[in-house]
């Protein structure tokens, strides 16, 4: 095949695909745009890590995070930009290697990177401006508090004389940097923002509606082998022996690597097995499937889901470790006017994102170099470093856009096997998950069980709350031997339980996990909510009261909670409570807005017809839910329309954010309704989108009208937190309906009728 490259559009590729029945097999398109490495050392001027300016006026700002949809590479440069007065148009955005120790965290996980960011990008801006303004000053021998930088110039306000950033370029570089500490840096007030607030196109879009844009499945480098893996399929197993003779037959077969199998702990590990290097994807996939394995499966061969679910339940329904204790739990329940009490279950989720895994990378002396479709570029380079004996510092990571992550791309296992291969091949070698590769060896998120039980009064309100939790924690994944929920997992939604309820005691089960077990999208957040949520909503149907109202009484007047006085343990999602304090006022703002918003109080629920409630903090962010939900006389389930009020501090990019939420709400109803991962003596049973449920069109949201609380509190996180309301509302939806309330998840495994 020759190696020149075809640029071709997606109608072009389809017609001819189409055409006189014609069935293309192969074409090569060459992405015409790729982020590039961001270095602004080479610009005239580069008075920050992540900006530079050249002599022609242009702005070069480095994008440190990585982009998988939520605008990330549009919205923390467009901080910059704004703070600094610099016309968008004249700005050019490059995509940042791995390199921590100059950029700070990478690691586009958390809903973290406008809370992280957002000062440091503010201020780099303002530091750019002010270096600027005193380079005109300077030049016009007046005053710096004369000049004022405004679109892309520096205007002397009694004059009204101008220069251009570029004719000011090289007399800023040779200003000295403002000293922070001295306050000589300037933030611009809420009413001087050009873009923060009001949000930008996001810069990657017509090369990802044209089909240009660059993933990680777009990589090539000449000379570039391709590798298909077979993994242990039961985690922990371990090779006994290989046949490779008829893998040998298919055309473009190379060779077969046996890789070296994982070791607990697995943490980000490449798992191991058997490798088909070929010349191209299909024969290294279809030499996979001729190559006759022979395995030791190992302990794990025992985890069978049903009899799992059962221990998770068994385990939630007896005493445990307390976690959180306050008031006399036993005392308020023996003499409560009635006691409420049920349990929960939600099952193990696939991150299932639309590109799976996918990395490419090149070993030589001593030093690899990689291209992946990554959240964790700095987690590539202690890995891969790990993994091929070198150090982080000799691995280059180059990070692509992602097709979708949830969490997934965080996990770096995929890249290392690229880096293994390389090294072991001495060639480039690519390497892109199948959805059945990218199903049966994820990090799953944790499937729970969970019990409550609580002391009504005579008017209904709860005087006592005993809740229990149980799940394979994340850490199980670092530390074979770790059983219980970490603090962090366990502070998403249960030791925050946010009611002013006087007697509350929250305590952990063990759980011993049998697959890699990594964070997904709200992580904890979504069984918790799930949880906390649907109990409340069975509290207020025992008590008589309409949901919303016994939500808010229960929740209680505007407070911040103490955890400290408490003495209970919370990781408040890594950030101070002095900056980011557990504020019931904003829960109950936001459960205000999202009733009035939705008309809650004008719905008549029953007759197959329903109106679901749920609010809940997570990653710093406050937000409600409204759920319509429409049942027939068949059982079958439609969602007319949700609504969701969310305050996450100031907004800096307003569209971004509401598409974020649009996302969370077919994220949510994929999870409530839909998803379940299960295993048999080991083995993970889905594979596709056939048995691995995700919502189709008909399945999601019809219309979901978000709203915004304005706020002028620090920007928290919007990726996440839109996800975990959103189950417990449907739940507490379909019981209005039909007066069936479901405590398993997934919803389609229910009877609704």
């Amino acid at each position: 095949m020759s190696e020149n490259i075809r640029l071709a559009s997606r109608r072009d590729f389809l017609s001819g695909v189409f055409s006189a029945g014609a069935l293309i097999f192969a074409v090569r398109i060459a992405p015409a745009a790729e982020p590039t490495a961001g270095d602004v050392t080479q610009t005239a001027w580069n008075p920050s890590v992540f900006l530079g300016l050249n002599t022609d006026g242009s702005v070069i700002i480095v994008a440190h995070r990585s982009e998988m949809g939520t605008g990330i590479r549009t919205s923390l440069p467009m901080v910059v930009a704004d703070e600094m007065e610099a016309d968008w148009q004249r700005v050019r955005i490059e995509q940042a290697l791995a390199d921590e120790a100059k950029y700070g965290s990478q690691d586009t996980d958390g809903s973290r990177s406008i809370r992280d960011f957002y000062s440091v990008m503010r201020e780099t801006g303002a530091t750019a401006r002010l270096m600027l303004e005193r380079a005109a000053a300077e030049k016009w021998n007046v005053q710096a508090s004369e000049c004022r930088a405004s679109n892309h110039q520096v205007v002397h306000g009694p004059t009204n004389r101008t220069f251009t950033f570029a004719e000011l370029v090289t007399a800023a570089a040779k200003q000295p940097l403002p000293q922070k500490a001295a306050s000589e840096v300037r933030l611009k007030s809420p009413a001087e923002f050009r873009y923060i607030g009001k949000g930008l196109p996001i810069v990657d879009l017509k090369n990802i509606c044209t089909g240009r844009a660059a993933y990680g499945f777009d990589a090539h480098l000449p000379g570039m082998v391709y590798a298909s893996i077979e993994r242990p399929p039961v985690l922990g197993g371990k090779l006994k022996s290989v046949d490779d003779s008829a893998a040998k037959q298919v055309h473009g077969f190379r060779q077969t690597v046996v890789m070296e199998e994982a070791k607990p702990p697995y943490g980000f590990q490449a798992l191991g097995g058997v490798a088909v290097i070929a010349d191209n994807t299909w024969a290294a996939a279809q030499g996979r499937k001729k190559l006759k394995l022979d395995w030791e499966f190992g302990p794990n061969a025992i985890f069978e889901t049903s009899s799992y679910r059962k221990y998770l339940l068994e385990t939630a329904g007896k005493p445990q470790k307390v976690v959180r204790s306050v008031g006399d739990v036993d005392a308020a329940l023996s003499k409560a006017a009635k006691v409420v009490e049920a349990s929960y279950y939600t099952p193990l989720l696939s991150h299932a994102p639309m590109e799976p895994p996918a990395a490419m990378a090149v070993y030589r002396d001593g030093k690899v170099e990689v291209w992946a479709a990554t959240q964790n570029p700095g987690g590539v380079q202690t890995t891969v470093a790990k993994a091929l004996g070198i150090q982080p510092a000799d691995v280059t990571c180059h990070v692509t856009l992602l097709g979708g992550a949830f969490g997934r791309k965080s996990k770096p296992d995929y890249v290392a096997e690229a880096a293994i291969l390389s090294k072991k091949v001495g060639k480039p070698v690519k390497i892109s998950w199948t959805r059945e590769e990218d199903i049966r060896f994820d990090y799953y998120h944790s499937t729970s069980g969970m019990y409550f039980k609580a002391a009504l009064d005579a008017e209904g309100k709860p005087q006592g709350i005993l809740m229990r939790t149980v799940f394979p924690p994340i850490g199980s994944t670092f530390d074979e031997k770790e059983q219980y929920g970490g603090v962090g997992e366990l502070g998403q939604g249960f030791v925050d339980m946010p009611f002013d309820i006087p007697n509350i005691r929250a305590e952990n089960g063990p759980a011993q996990a049998h697959v890699r077990i990594g964070w997904l999208r709200s992580v904890a957040n979504i069984y918790h909510a799930f949880g906390v949520q649907s109990f409340m909503g069975e509290l207020a149907a025992a008590a008589g009261k309409d949901p919303v109202e016994y939500w808010l009484a229960a929740l209680g007047a505007p407070r911040q909670i103490d955890f400290e006085a408490e003495k209970t343990k919370y990781e408040n999602y890594g950030k101070a409570l002095s900056l980011y304090p557990v504020d019931t006022g904003r829960l109950r703002r936001v459960a205000e807005v999202a009733a009035e918003r939705s008309g809650w109080a004008k719905h008549k629920s029953g007759n197959g017809a329903g109106w679901g409630f749920a609010a809940h903090r997570s990653f710093l962010t406050y937000v409600a839910a409204v759920v319509q939900v429409e049942v027939d006389s068949n059982g079958k389930l439609r969602i007319p329309r949700v609504d969701l009020a969310l305050d996450c501090g100031v907004v800096v990019n307003p569209d971004r954010v509401k598409s974020q939420f649009e996302g969370a709400a077919v994220f949510g109803a994929s999870v409530a309704l839909l998803g379940e991962i299960t295993a048999a003596d080991g083995r993970i049973q889905q594979g596709n989108f056939n048995d691995y449920l995700v919502a189709r069109i008909n399945e999601a949201p019809v219309e979901t009208h978000v709203h915004l609380v304005e706020s002028e509190a620090l920007p928290t996180g919007a990726g996440e937190p839109g996800v975990p309301p959103i189950a417990p509302a449907i739940c507490n939806a379909i019981f209005a309906a039909t007066g069936k309330r479901i405590r398993e998840l997934p919803i389609r495994k229910q009877k609704l009728t």
